[in-house]
């Protein structure tokens, strides 16, 4: 295909700066009040009123107009499928939240209603979640400890754990540290804190997923070996829980540990063999449920509790339990931790929900769903249930079986009702290990994750530092206090590129108004006489002084120098002028005196500064602004230095390429005044380099052609 021929143009204009640009285009200087911005959000009528009830009900907007013949039936599949993986999930996930599995049921069934109503994606899948109940067993394991519990059996002479008071404990605990994390994303939606997401990046998201998983596998290794660790709590807790597991190797259950190994090599099978026959199997094998039911049969029959000591679920109750607020002195104790689920739910949440709405081409609402998530979790505590993001792998599920809108979630959510109501206690002899082993398998995407850093270290070394960063922090200092160090650290990897940018000097590219680093390309020549700088990042208190520096290094000034060869020169001017002032008073006022004071004051004159300065140094300096996006009270009143300094020592300094914001800030900073004005500043770098060219030839006209072909 041959090359489209770019066609030429031609300008021809007066050259432009802000103070004529601003009569030319009328510069609007009404600004909308505070006052006005508050009556006008306030301001109610009927379409308004209908529009904020249907934002905030998106059911009530999309359900009366669902397509029924065209989504039921992948719907109905989906959420079926869908809901069978939760049994297992929700099961299994409830152990990482240190409750009982019925809890996990529970998370997968009022959550999932609420976002039903609420909620605007249509594609993921709402529930239980590894990284989320890890980080809800850190809170119950912390102030519902074994330690708590241990009463002194008489019998045999030994302390025993009063299980039951203990997990009814640690399951108060879980909902209350639930619920306020739903107030906390109820109240950043309603203020419109949905772009809170934003400091959470990729690398960092996956980073801390990755560091969640080995947390996750770290704290199932007791199912899996049959042994009982001491719980820690605290920094370095996960390097401690280790030891102890090592430590605890040799008393090792072997039935327990045949029975984890056995699942997972059969479940890594299994899962080979639904993708290998993905393509042909209308619905993935539920291989997790299989391996509960399988297990469970096995457990019963053999009764590997009794002759083994393989640990076991244990009772399943029927039903749904009544509602019951939070315990409310809880609240103080758990407000950081909540904050920190409050953040990364949402945060896995929408990242997921934007994927699919891209796919799909429909819009999510990031404060809504927030919002919808805020709801789920606060009703969700009320209801006992603990914290509840989505699931990669059973939102890719809910997509491959033909799930088309939020109805495939409420089905799924019916399955469990089911399930919970009549079935769940024939589940009673299932073996923890075998949980275990399904969260293990559940988490290999997870762990692939590990291959992000290769990949980062070709595309960007500075994300790829704030992966491992992330990684390590979250190992170290676990899942709540490692998030707010990583969105730490990512937030100083930001800091050291702005105080770290490249200065740049530009010139012409031949024939165009087209300005390019000197040092990038070999054809841009620099102008004469006029040096054009320009800094990568904004100019603010971190970095003002380094601009300053850089500027001086670049056009090779060193301002502070010449400054003070001037003042010398000045103090030894005025000196002269007090010795003549001395000798007039004593002269006599004659004509031979005047004579003697005028040809003085001619040899005086050398002192002062040359006329013509060292040919070396620029004559005027250009900063580009156009990569400034504000000034800060620091970086306005390092441009004033600049434009003072330089000008004391005969060099303009002009500024070109202002961003609107910038002017602003400039002007409401003080930058101008009687002599400085915003004839200054100019439009591009190429009106300030024919103004400074026009000038130069004493052309007092500043109207100039200018042509591109």
């Amino acid at each position: 295909m041959a090359e489209r021929r770019r066609p030429g143009y031609s300008i021809y204009r007066e050259i432009l700066d802000e103070e004529a640009v601003d009569v030319i285009a009328q510069k609007s200087e009404s600004k909308t009040s505070l006052c006005e911005k508050v009556k006008k959000s306030v301001r109610c009528s009927g379409p308004r009123a209908k529009r904020c009830l249907l934002e905030t009900i998106p059911i009530l907007s999309w359900l009366p107009r669902y397509p029924i013949r065209e989504n039921a039936l992948g719907d109905l599949i989906s959420g079926i499928s869908v809901g069978v993986m939760h049994l297992p999930q929700g099961m299994a996930y409830a152990l990482l939240a240190s409750v009982s599995p019925v809890f996990g049921l529970y998370s997968s069934f009022y959550p999932i209603l609420v976002y039903f109503i609420f909620g605007t994606s249509k594609h993921i899948s709402i529930g239980t979640y590894a990284v989320m109940s890890v980080m809800i067993g850190g809170v119950t394991e912390r102030l519902a400890p074994d330690s708590d519990f241990m009463n002194w059996d008489n019998v045999t002479n030994s302390s025993i754990i009063d299980t039951v008071s203990r997990d009814a404990q640690r399951v108060k605990v879980a909902a209350a540290v639930t619920f306020m994390s739903g107030l906390f994303q109820i109240l950043l939606g309603l203020v419109k804190f949905g772009f809170v997401v934003t400091y959470l990046s990729e690398p960092l998201v996956r980073g801390y997923t990755t560091a969640a998983a080995i947390h996750v596998i770290v704290s199932q290794l007791k199912y899996t070996f049959g042994i009982n660790p001491k719980r820690h709590s605290g920094p370095f807790s996960l390097i401690y829980t280790i030891l102890e597991v090592c430590y605890l190797v040799p008393q090792t259950n072997i039935g327990t540990l045949v029975v984890s190994i056995v699942t997972i090599i059969c479940l890594i099978l299994a899962k080979e063999l639904n993708a290998y026959l993905q393509k042909k199997l209308p619905v993935p094998i539920p291989v997790e449920l299989i391996a509960i039911i399988i297990a469970t049969v096995v457990s019963w029959q053999v009764n590997l509790e009794q002759k083994y000591g393989v640990d076991i679920v244990g009772v399943i109750p029927s039903g749904l339990q009544a509602p019951v607020f939070p315990e409310a002195s809880l609240f103080g104790q758990v407000i950081g931790d909540a904050f920190a689920l409050s953040v990364v739910g949402y945060g896995i949440l929408i990242s997921l929900g934007r994927i699919f709405a891209l796919k799909y081409g429909y819009r999510v609402d990031s404060n809504q769903e927030l919002i919808a998530l805020g709801l789920s979790n606060s009703i969700g505590g009320i209801f006992q249930c603990f914290a509840i993001s989505c699931s990669m792998s059973r939102t890719m599920v809910q997509e491959s079986t033909g799930g088309k809108t939020q109805v495939a979630g409420a089905l799924s959510a019916v399955v469990i009702l089911f399930i919970t109501l009549w079935i769940g206690s024939l589940f009673e002899d299932l073996p923890k290990a075998v949980l275990a082993a399904i969260i293990y398998v559940n988490l290999h995407g997870m762990m692939k994750q590990f291959m992000d850093i290769p990949a980062l270290w070709k595309k960007n070394r500075v994300d790829m530092l704030v992966w491992v960063g992330t990684l390590i922090l979250t190992i170290l200092f676990n899942p709540d206090m490692g998030l707010a160090a990583s969105i730490g650290f990512a937030m100083l990897t930001v800091i050291f590129r702005t105080q770290l940018p490249k200065y740049s000097l530009l010139g012409q590219v031949p024939d165009t108004d087209i300005y390019r680093p000197l040092e990038d390309y070999t054809q841009v020549k620099q102008v004469p006489g006029i040096f054009i700088f320009r800094s990568s990042a904004t100019i603010y208190f971190a970095n003002a002084e380094m601009y300053q520096d850089a500027l001086g290094k670049k056009c090779g000034v060193d301002i502070t120098k010449l400054l003070s060869a001037k003042k010398k020169l000045e103090a030894k001017r005025k000196r002269h002028e007090k010795e003549e002032a001395k000798k007039a008073k004593k002269a006599k006022k004659n004509a031979d005196d005047m004579v003697r004071k005028t040809a003085s004051q001619k040899n005086i004159a050398v002192i002062e500064m040359e006329p013509n300065p060292d040919p070396s140094l620029p004559r005027v300096v250009i900063l580009d602004l156009s990569p400034v996006n504000f000034l800060d009270t620091v970086g306005v009143k390092a441009l004033c230095n600049i434009r003072r300094d330089y000008g004391e020592i005969g060099i303009e300094v002009f500024l070109a390429g202002c961003q609107t914001g910038v002017v602003d800030n400039l002007q409401s900073s003080g930058f101008f005044n009687d002599k400085v004005t915003k004839s200054c500043l100019f439009t591009t770098i190429h009106d300030a380099v024919l103004f400074c060219q026009s000038t130069r030839t004493d052309c007092q006209d500043k109207t100039e052609m200018t042509e591109f072909t």
